[in-house]
């Protein structure tokens, strides 16, 4: 009733829903006849490049024990987590088993890296190697110390103060330079160190938002148990910031995520560069719509999944709830 009130209750808002609602039944009576006319062969034929790439085909089974693995690592890690409701059994052993299993089983020639595999592989890999940097800068910036803070401050808001395309093409042209003459490094390597660094930047303003809101007397009640300052940042302060800023990590791993699209810009084939190398047939001529469409809904599936996933681990935390 109160919808409808909201839309009907007055003349003016009678007329304008009416017109919005007019307007939306043209635009999907549109979309669907387009949907039933489309030349969908073009997604259907080329959905295993689409998704992993030009792995070989006798390779899919080690990718799915992959994923186990993964899942298996990450129920264990949960497991783990006091603070989130998950019970189970054994979880130190069954995050080590997924974590051992899943490593085993990933070392494929980065050359076949590709599709979604390569945009997941880039943003988890990513953000695992930039939280412990992120971490490390948002107590840099805190410091005492003039000289580690000032480098901390340097580092973040240079990062953040350039766009990430800026920084894949930097990776790819400095990190040779630092390396010994003849040895080469994969552009998915490159690619890693790009956003790794761009990742550490945004992820240390989270954590340092997430250690202002710790109250100081939680400090002074940590050294008042005896414990040192690793352990009261380890035991008291880190866990407490880090519960507060688990929308934002959630959000900056979806953005993440998106992001690794970039990489077409420079030669990978990820998700949206396999789009354009299948566009690139001659066959498939005049098919951009429906493959754009399909890499939309992709995009939207899976961010739309790790949205639920983090609104369970708020759940679970117990976040939003007194």
């Amino acid at each position: 009733m109160r919808l409808l009130k909201a839309l009907f209750g007055t003349p003016g808002n009678a007329l304008v829903s009416l017109l919005l609602l007019a307007f939306l039944g043209w635009l999907g009576q549109a979309l669907l006849l387009w949907a039933f006319r489309a030349e969908w062969r073009v997604v259907v034929e080329n959905l295993p490049y689409f998704f992993v790439g030009q792995l070989p085909r006798d390779q899919v089974p080690r990718l799915v024990g992959f994923l186990g693995f993964l899942a298996l690592g990450l129920l264990g890690w949960l497991g783990g987590l006091r603070v989130v409701r998950v019970w189970v059994p054994r979880p130190r052993l069954l995050f080590l088993l997924g974590l051992l299993g899943s490593l085993l089983l990933l070392p494929w020639p980065p050359t076949l890296w590709g599709g979604l595999l390569l945009s997941f592989l880039l943003s988890g890999a990513a953000m695992l190697l930039a939280f412990p940097l992120g971490v490390a800068l948002a107590f840099g910036r805190q410091a005492r110390l003039p000289v580690l803070r000032l480098l901390a401050i340097a580092f973040i808001e240079g990062v953040r103060g350039v766009p990430l395309v800026s920084l894949l093409f930097l990776a790819f042209v400095t990190v040779p330079l630092f390396l010994p003459e003849g040895l080469r490094l994969p552009q998915v390597v490159r690619a890693l160190v790009a956003f790794t660094l761009f990742a550490a930047a945004y992820l240390a303003e989270n954590v340092r938002g997430g250690l202002q809101a710790v109250p100081k007397g939680q400090w002074e009640a940590a050294f008042s148990l005896g414990l040192t300052p690793f352990q009261a940042v380890r035991y008291v302060i880190l866990p407490q910031a880090l519960r507060a800023v688990v929308p934002a990590l959630v959000g900056q791993y979806i953005a993440l995520f998106k992001d690794t699209s970039l990489v077409a810009l420079i030669g990978l084939l990820d998700l949206m560069g396999m789009a354009r190398a299948v566009l690139a047939n001659p066959q498939n001529v005049g098919l951009e719509r429906e493959v754009y469409l399909f890499l939309a809904l992709v995009y939207l599936l899976v961010s739309g999944s790790f949205s639920y996933l983090g609104r369970l681990l708020e759940r679970g935390l117990g976040l939003g709830v007194r």
